[in-house]
C-alpha cells in the first residue's frame, strides 16, 4: 500500500512454492527401482522423500547456505583451538541425515542390496541439501577403510551410528563419529604420488583394545574436506613412499593431537560445508595399510565415494528437474502454463529423459557394488562403471541446472530460490574424487588391465540385444571406438560419453517406457557419437595436430 493507502499492484501470476511432496512415493522412476531391488526399504525412503519436499527442511538448507561456517583459530585466552562455529541449520541437517542413515544404512540394512538401498536415500538427501552430502559420502566410503583395520574398529562402530554429536570428545565418548578426507597438497592435485608430507614412525600402542602404530606427520594439505571431523584419512611418505594413515582430532588421553587449520576455502559453490587448507606438525597419526601401499588403500574407498558423487548427481538433477516442472506448471506466460508452451515442452520432456537415464545409470552401479564379493562379472562391471557413471552424471548435471535455470528465468537467479544454490553446486561433483578427465582415464585403465570388465559391459549390452533396433546398431559402432581407446588415451572422453550412453540405453530399455526410450534412442543413440555431451568429445572428428592448432589459436597469453 502507498501512504495514501491506494495499492499499486497485486501480485499474482508467481509460481507455486515447491513444497508438500514427497520425492520418493511422488517418483515413479525411483519407487520402481526400490520395488525391484530393496522392498524392504521402501518405508524408509518415503520418510526421507517427505523431508525434501518440506518447506522448513527446504529453509534448513537456505540458512546453512546463507550463514557458512566460521573458523576459530583460538580461543579467547590465546589458546590454539582449531574449531568451527556453524549455523545451528547445519546441525539440524546433520542431525537429519544421520538419522535417517543416509551415511551408514548399507553397512546396517536389515535386507538384500544394502548399497542400492543407501543410494537411494543418497540421491534423495542430495534433494534436501548438498553441503551435508559431503559428510555422509565420507562416513559411507570411510567404514571399509576402519573395518579392515583392527585399530580402527572402534571408528568402524562409531561411524555407524545414527545420533550425530558435534563435540571434541574422544571417539569411545560419543555415539558417532564424522570423518574427513585429507589427500590433496598443493603440487601434486589429482596426483597422490607427489605428496611431500612426511611420516615418521613414533611407537606402537594399544589403541581401543588393539595394536595400533602411531606416527609423526609433517607437512601440509591444501584441500581437506570436513575439517571439524572426528577423525581424517590422509596420505604422507615413509622413507619416500605414499602410505595411508587415520588421524583422530581427539587422543585417547582426550589431548587435541596437532592439527592446525590455516584457512576455510571462499568456494564457488558447497558453501554450507567448510573445506580447508590445514598443516600437520607433530601430528599422530595410526597407519592403515601396509607401507607404501597408500594409494592402494584410498583407492579402496574411492569406489564408494565415486559411486556417492555419481549417485548425488542425478539427485541434483532431479531436483532441478522437480523445481523446473513446478515453476512452468505453475506460472502462465502468453495466455498459457509455461508447461504447455511447445519449446517450453521439449524442454521439459528432454530433461526429463535426461534425468532418468542418469538416475537408472546410477542405481545400477550401487546394484553392482552389492556383488563386488560374490559376484564376479558383476565386480568386474563395478570396477569399469563406476568411474564411467562418475564422469557421466557430473558433466550432465551442470547442463540440467542450467536448462532449469532458464525455465525459471530472473527468478532462478536470485539468492533467495534454491535454484541459485543448485546452480553453483552442480559443478562440484566432477572435481571431488577426480575429475572427468581423471575418471575417462580410469575407465580406459580398467578396460587395458582386465579383460573382463570389457567383458562385463559387453554382457550388459547383450542382455537387451534385439529388443530396439537403434541400440543395437549404437552397440555395433561402439566397439571400433573401443578399440582405439585401447591405443589411444586421445579419445578416452567421446569413448566414455558413448559407453554411458549405451549402459543408459540398457536401463531405459529394461525400466522405462515406450516413450521415453524412444526420445531416448532417437536423440542420445543417433551417429555422431557427441550428442550434447560434456566438452572434449571432439577426439573422436579430429586428429591431435588439428586439436593443437585449435589451442594454439585459442591463446591469449602466453
Amino acid at each position: 500500500m502507498t501512504r495514501d493507502g491506494h495499492a499499486t499492484h497485486l501480485v499474482v501470476n508467481q509460481a507455486r512454492a515447491p513444497a508438500g511432496f514427497n520425492a520418493f512415493a511422488a517418483d515413479a522412476v525411483l519407487t520402481a527401482a526400490v520395488a525391484r531391488e530393496a522392498p524392504w526399504a521402501a518405508e524408509r525412503c518415503s520418510a526421507l522423500g517427505r523431508l525434501a519436499g518440506e518447506d522448513d527442511v527446504q529453509e534448513l538448507a537456505r540458512l546453512a547456505n546463507r550463514y557458512p561456517p566460521e573458523l576459530k583459530t583460538h580461543d579467547r585466552y590465546g589458546h590454539r583451538v582449531d574449531w568451527l562455529e556453524f549455523h545451528p541449520a547445519w546441525h539440524q541437517l546433520m542431525d537429519l541425515a544421520w538419522k535417517h542413515e543416509v551415511h551408514s544404512l548399507a553397512w546396517s540394512a536389515p535386507g538384500p542390496q544394502p548399497h542400492f538401498a543407501r543410494a537411494v536415500l543418497s540421491y534423495l538427501w542430495n534433494q534436501v541439501e548438498h553441503g551435508t552430502g559431503c559428510p555422509t559420502a565420507q562416513a559411507y566410503s570411510a567404514f571399509a577403510g576402519f573395518q579392515a583395520e583392527p585399530a580402527l574398529k572402534v571408528w568402524a562402530e562409531k561411524v555407524r551410528g545414527t545420533q550425530y554429536e558435534f563435540s571434541r570428545r574422544e571417539v569411545a565418548q560419543k555415539p558417532s563419529v564424522v570423518v574427513g578426507y585429507a589427500m590433496t597438497e598443493k603440487q601434486g592435485g589429482s596426483d597422490l604420488r607427489q605428496t611431500q608430507t612426511t611420516a615418521l614412525f613414533s611407537h606402537a600402542a594399544d589403541y581401543h583394545g588393539a595394536r595400533a602404530e602411531w606416527y609423526v606427520l609433517t607437512g601440509h594439505k591444501w584441500f581437506c574436506s570436513v575439517p571439524q571431523a572426528d577423525g581424517f584419512f590422509t596420505l604422507a611418505k615413509v622413507a619416500g613412499a605414499v602410505t595411508c594413515f587415520f588421524l583422530p582430532r581427539t587422543l585417547p588421553d582426550n589431548s587435541y593431537n596437532p592439527f592446525r587449520i590455516q584457512r576455510l576455502k571462499d568456494k564457488c559453490g558447497n558453501r554450507s560445508n567448510a573445506s580447508s587448507e590445514i598443516e600437520y606438525s607433530g601430528s599422530l597419526a595410526i597407519r592403515v595399510g601396509a607401507e607404501g601401499a597408500g594409494l592402494r588403500e584410498i583407492l579402496s574407498h574411492s569406489h564408494l565415494a565415486r559411486l556417492d558423487f555419481a549417485v548425488g548427481s542425478a539427485g541434483l538433477m532431479r531436483q532441478a528437474l522437480t523445481l523446473a516442472l513446478n515453476h512452468a506448471g505453475t506460472r502462465d506466460a502468453f495466455g498459457a502454463p509455461l508447461a504447455r508452451q511447445p519449446m517450453m515442452a521439449n524442454v521439459l520432456a528432454d530433461m526429463a529423459v535426461e534425468v532418468e537415464a542418469a538416475t537408472l545409470l546410477a542405481l545400477r552401479v550401487a546394484k553392482a557394488t552389492d556383488h563386488l564379493g560374490d559376484d564376479e562379472q558383476e565386480a568386474a562391471f563395478a570396477r569399469v562403471a563406476t568411474p564411467l557413471a562418475k564422469f557421466f552424471n557430473c558433466s550432465r548435471a551442470p547442463a540440467i541446472a542450467y536448462e532449469a535455470m532458464q525455465c525459471h528465468g530472473g527468478n532462478g537467479f536470485i539468492e533467495e530460490h534454491p535454484m541459485a544454490r543448485l546452480y553453483r553446486e552442480a559443478p562440484l561433483n566432477s572435481i571431488w574424487e577426480g575429475t572427468a578427465n581423471m575418471m575417462c582415464m580410469d575407465v580406459r585403465r580398467a578396460l587395458l588391465k582386465n579383460g573382463s570388465c570389457r567383458a562385463a559391459l559387453q554382457a550388459e549390452f547383450q542382455s537387451v540385444r534385439k529388443l530396439d533396433q537403434r541400440f543395437d546398431t549404437f552397440i555395433d559402432r561402439l566397439d571400433p571406438l573401443l578399440d582405439t581407446l585401447l591405443h589411444d588415451e586421445f579419445v578416452a572422453r567421446p569413448a566414455c560419453e558413448a559407453l554411458a550412453r549405451a549402459l543408459q540405453g540398457v536401463q531405459l530399455i529394461r525400466h522405462s517406457t515406450d516413450e521415453v526410450v524412444h526420445a531416448f534412442c532417437e536423440t542420445r543413440l543417433g551417429p555422431p557419437f557427441h550428442l550434447g555431451g560434456p566438452l572434449g568429445t571432439t577426439g573422436a572428428y579430429i586428429d591431435k595436430t588439428q586439436a593443437d592448432a585449435i589451442v594454439n589459436r585459442a591463446h591469449v597469453i602466453r
